[in-house]
């Protein structure tokens, strides 16, 4: 985000791991384009994590959020993922189970509203259309995972996002600005291989393998995690009640992870 627009950074991502992603495919000898009875949950993941949460959740950053501030919102991405899973892959949690995932929600909530003077503010509405588009990807994912490799789920909803990722990508490189530092450049690299393409594999094999809604609230460890590469990676200072929402938050894991559905 120091050396990139958020627009460049939110679909170059996706434009880069499109080309990865099509290289395995033909490596792998696996068709290029997924069966034509899927293609509708492909878009839906396309819309959802290719392009959705990533331009959503830069745009938050580029409007003030900070990412310990962001990381604590998108707490709430477990808690979509789970209704997700009961309106679009016919699962079934037991009563403990949205117990914890409710606190959970009610935690996030709490400190959203606390840090914005009592009303979410506009970076807090961007992280919640992230968050649902994300909610949406991760569902489709993982109900297609059930079938096909994590990899080529993933893969194949790059490759039929590419026709937009690609030629929308090129025109906003030429008419962005860039200050291509090395920690810029290291760091769009990495949402690219990494957040938009490897992270996906084990992440939708683990959905199908777990359960959606149960396996998908191990997400809440999330704001932990980022809190500390924030502090680590980027120097971001955080106050007590930061931590605070992370840590209530991150009791709700070990209840729902103990629930079956």
């Amino acid at each position: 985000m120091r050396g990139f627009d958020p627009y460049l950074v939110a679909i170059g991502r996706a434009a880069l791991a499109a080309l990865v992603a099509g290289v395995c495919l033909i490596a792998a000898g696996a068709p290029l384009l997924p069966p034509r009875a899927h293609l509708r949950s492909y878009a839906v993941i396309g819309l959802g994590v290719v392009f959705g949460f990533p331009l959503f959740s830069g745009l938050a950053l580029d409007s003030g959020a900070s990412v310990s501030h962001a990381a604590v919102v998108i707490g709430l991405l477990p808690a979509a993922t789970a209704v997700c899973a009961v309106l679009r892959a016919g699962e079934r949690p037991r009563a403990l189970f949205w117990a914890a995932c409710a606190a959970g929600a009610v935690s996030v909530t709490v400190f959203t509203l606390s840090r914005g003077g009592g009303r979410p503010s506009l970076a807090d509405l961007l992280l919640l259309a992230a968050l649902l588009c994300a909610a949406a990807g991760y569902t489709e994912g993982g109900r297609l995972a059930r079938h096909t490799p994590g990899w080529r789920v993933i893969s194949y909803a790059l490759v039929v996002a590419a026709p937009i990722s690609v030629p929308v990508t090129v025109v906003l490189a030429v008419v962005t600005p860039w200050h291509p530092t090395v920690a810029a450049v290291a760091g769009f690299a990495y949402v690219a291989l990494v957040s938009m393409f490897l992270g996906f594999i084990p992440w939708y094999a683990g959905l199908a393998l777990g359960g959606i809604a149960r396996a998908g609230q191990t997400q809440l460890l999330q704001p932990l995690v980022s809190l500390l590469w924030a502090w680590l990676l980027l120097g971001e200072h955080f106050e007590l009640a930061t931590i605070a929402g992370a840590l209530a938050v991150l009791l709700c894991v070990a209840t729902t992870q103990r629930t079956r559905a």
